[in-house]
């Protein structure tokens, strides 16, 4: 993992690589809570073909996602493979897995 990425960095660049041809048709609200040093609660709104993004949790989600903050940075870093670490229980997912499973197709990996 890169030293100097965090995961407000990670979450409030996923608007600018948010890909709204891919969520078409989704309205959704997801809650990512982060535990461990540099952790957190984000609230990601997906709707109307945009992307928002803001610290702590609002809104009933969809979709909650819970990981420690370097397992998920190794995620968003491309380092490790999301459905490897759901596997490994390194990721937890609480609500809609339908959504989980196509999340990732809706942001462009930078």
């Amino acid at each position: 993992m890169a030293d100097d990425v965090t995961i407000g960095a990670v979450m409030e660049r996923m608007p600018a690589v948010f890909l709204p041809e891919k969520a078409q048709g989704i309205s959704s609200v997801i809650h990512y809570c982060f535990t461990g040093e540099g952790g957190g609660d984000w609230t990601m709104t997906i709707a109307g073909g945009a992307c928002q993004v803001a610290p702590g949790l609002s809104g009933e989600p969809k979709l909650t996602i819970t990981a420690a903050a370097t397992d998920y940075l190794d995620i968003a870093l491309g380092v490790v493979d999301p459905i490897s670490a759901f596997a490994a229980g390194k990721v937890k997912l609480q609500g809609d897995l339908a959504l989980a499973m196509k999340l990732t197709g809706f942001f462009r990996r930078s």
